[in-house]
């Protein structure tokens, strides 16, 4: 069996020894340019096209949750990757309990006013607050996939009220669900914390704009953890600046780095991180893709393809 991996940025020494101790008798290699001998299996992150292109592979395996870059390539380069090759993301590899920890530390931190408190530290300012009622605190999820079903998992014991959106109705314990775009408005009706977690497709870009924030309570929150390309962020600022979005925190943007004259840099209620939520665990990533390669190679069903036409 024979492995190639191309990542720009990883440890590709760590990989190739990591996986090759986890896929005995596997011949893993760094893919590099000229590369055209045989493989079995790719894993990839913003692959080149040449790298894919023509080979005869049994999958793909995209190095992150979402596969958005490999998707958009193959617009452009549909004869890159052929329907019957399967495309496979990380379904999960240590990245849920990630999106755990930051939502609910950032819940957390807006229903004890924390931000409040912040702002009138930088004015030395005392004044206790009066407390936000947790049945008038709805966290709201877009997306119920894998990490948003872990999200409203940590969130469920704080006792806050939970809704989740997403393509087909979900039966989550103690989660609302509601389904496709009808039903979007009554989701976000008195949604207080909005939690973007939805894929990055044609039908979900932008979708975080004027009409929709609109929508939501009076005084509320946004946490955006899935794709920058969701997110207007004029309609953002703008939101934010009337009054209708009290604050929100940011770890995905439309142009990566931020560049430094984006306004959101300065504003007082835009909190940021650097694309950072939830990011790849070499180990328990090779786990997952050693254990769908051996389970694929014995003629097993395995889960995590994406399909090509939802783009998730």
């Amino acid at each position: 069996m024979d492995i190639i991996f191309y990542h720009p940025t990883f440890d590709t020494a760590y990989w190739i020894k990591a996986l090759t101790a986890a896929l005995p008798g596997a011949r893993v290699r760094e893919w590099k340019q000229g590369d055209n001998e045989h493989a079995d299996y790719a894993l990839v992150w913003h692959p080149p096209v040449e790298m894919l292109q023509g080979r005869k592979l049994k999958a793909v395996f995209a190095l992150g949750a979402g596969v958005d870059s490999i998707l958009s390539k193959l617009k452009a380069h549909p004869e890159m990757l052929p329907e019957e090759i399967p495309l496979f993301r990380l379904e999960d590899t240590g990245m849920g309990q990630q999106m755990q920890e930051y939502a609910v530390s950032q819940v957390l931190h807006w229903f004890r006013r924390f931000d409040d408190y912040q702002a009138f530290k930088q004015q030395s300012h005392w004044e206790p607050l009066p407390d936000y009622q947790r049945e008038d605190f709805t966290i709201g999820i877009l997306g119920a996939g894998v990490l948003g079903s872990k999200v409203a998992e940590a969130l469920a014991p704080w006792g806050f009220p939970l809704r989740c959106w997403s393509r087909s109705r979900k039966d989550y314990p103690g989660v609302e669900s509601f389904a496709g775009t009808d039903e979007l408005p009554a989701f976000l009706n008195g949604t207080r914390v909005l939690i973007n977690l939805l894929p990055n497709t044609a039908e979900t870009v932008g979708i975080i704009n004027d009409a929709l924030l609109n929508q939501l309570a009076d005084d509320s929150y946004l946490m955006n953890l899935a794709r920058g390309v969701h997110v207007v962020e004029e309609d953002l600022l703008k939101a934010l600046d009337n009054g209708k979005l009290k604050g929100a925190m940011l770890d995905v943007y439309s142009r990566e780095p931020l560049p430094t004259d984006s306004p959101l840099w300065a504003h007082p209620r835009v909190a940021m991180t650097p694309h950072i939520a939830a990011v790849t665990r070499p180990a328990e990533a090779v786990a997952y893709i050693s254990h769908t390669i051996s389970e694929i190679e014995k003629g097993n069903a395995v889960t995590g393809q994406v399909n090509r036409q939802r783009g998730y």
